[in-house]
């Protein structure tokens, strides 16, 4: 069932993000992990449910957040160890010292009851903005401030980062000629041929899910990603496509009130009538991202991923939106960095590459925490070895 209360108390507070919804908890949930809601008033309670609805008496929250956990040792020892993420979270004015301060503290009791090994927050702390080193460079002073204070309580950045630290973000506000303006000159001109040699755009239904991670399976053997199975992307998909969106369901709503309600659609491109290309534009609380991405072979001369980004930013200024965010920017910003084609091609985009804090690890027992560290990435690289096996047998190679 959606909660819109949740999603209404997070979509208040600074840099809300669909990773912080109701509903990526009941993702999460579907696959080893309880979510669990934390609320911070003014009055200085905080409170952490499985239910968002016992928070309803908070009134004036000032600070949120969605903490996933998983109990990863159940029998055979004294104490049930667990993990604890908050994706993109918490949600508060990282600026306010005693705030932060306040947060943080009653964060790491929390862990500490919970039996964590580690808490893992990312949230979008502004580090910077512009590519480091470039004219366009701007850091900030009240991310390093952050950096600062974590490093001081025991915090250590982390060495799996589960999200992009960096991404580029689209400023959608001005008008659509100014927008196409800020491309470069060859974005521009493949938005058009691709106009030209026939591919069309058209919004994807539940039915189109299958035809959909096929195409999203062969994506990633050719380009060398791993991805999971097709029962959890159809998961996310279809829970945030039912979110229907009213009164917009089209383009041609220009003043339409931005919708607290987390959605999501696909965009396919078509020649023929044939899939060539598509994306996923995740939408919440005045902002959109482009979170998963797919094409084929056939037809690349045509262009069509070029138009499916400049369409999902019409879309996204039509529903009201500011920010298109396009979901992942280098860690290195050079060309040994594995998503540096991907970086160039959002590059020219003509958003502005934005610099955050990354993961950041709070772990209660170094020594779990150490040999956890030490024990999982072997673990990983094994079930990815599996995971692209498997995706490899899904398409009959």
């Amino acid at each position: 069932m959606v909660n819109s209360n949740w999603n209404e108390l997070i979509s208040k507070l600074p840099n809300p993000h669909f990773l912080q919804t109701y509903e990526w908890g009941q993702v999460k949930a579907k696959y080893g992990w309880e979510p669990l809601y934390a609320v911070w008033d003014s009055d200085g309670k905080w409170k952490v449910e499985n239910d968002p609805n016992l928070l309803s008496t908070f009134h004036s929250p000032v600070a949120a957040a969605l903490i996933l956990k998983r109990t990863i040792i159940r029998n055979g020892f004294a104490a049930r160890l667990s993990i604890l993420y908050s994706p993109k979270g918490p949600l508060l004015d990282w600026t306010n010292e005693s705030l932060r301060s306040r947060v943080l503290d009653d964060l790491q009791s929390f862990a500490k009851r919970q039996g964590a090994i580690f808490l893992k927050c990312d949230p979008d702390v502004v580090l910077g903005r512009g590519v480091p080193a470039s004219a366009e460079d701007v850091e900030e002073k009240s991310g390093s401030a952050v950096t600062s204070e974590l490093k001081r309580r025991g915090w250590g950045y982390s060495s799996d980062q589960i999200q992009f630290r960096n991404t580029v973000v689209i400023d959608i506000n001005p008008s659509e000629d100014e927008i196409l303006m800020r491309m470069k000159q060859k974005t521009r001109y493949n938005i058009r041929l691709a106009e030209k040699k026939g591919v069309s755009v058209r919004v994807g239904t539940l039915e189109d899910l299958g035809m959909l991670y096929k195409m999203y399976a062969e994506t990633s053997v050719r380009d060398g990603f791993v991805i999971r199975d097709e029962d959890y992307y159809k998961t996310v998909w279809q829970l945030f496509m039912s979110n229907v969106q009213s009164p917009v369901s089209s383009p041609q709503f220009s003043n339409s009130p931005i919708l607290e309600l987390p959605h999501a659609e696909p965009l396919i491109a078509e020649v023929n009538t044939d899939p060539v290309a598509a994306i996923f534009v995740f939408y919440f609380a005045g902002r959109a991202y482009y979170v998963y991405g797919m094409s084929r072979e056939a037809h690349r001369e045509k262009m069509p991923t070029y138009l499916l980004q400049w369409e999902a930013i019409k879309r996204a200024k039509a529903r009201g939106c500011a920010v298109y965010d396009l979901w992942g920017a280098p860690e290195v910003f050079d060309e040994s960095d594995s998503v540096w084609g991907v970086y160039r091609f959002k590059e020219g985009l003509g958003g502005e590459v934005v610099r955050t804090l990354g993961a950041w690890d709070y772990a209660p027992s170094p020594l779990w925490y150490k040999l956890y560290s030490d024990v999982m990435p072997r673990v990983l690289d094994v079930m990815r070895a599996r995971g692209r096996s498997k995706t490899k047998q899904s398409l009959g190679a």
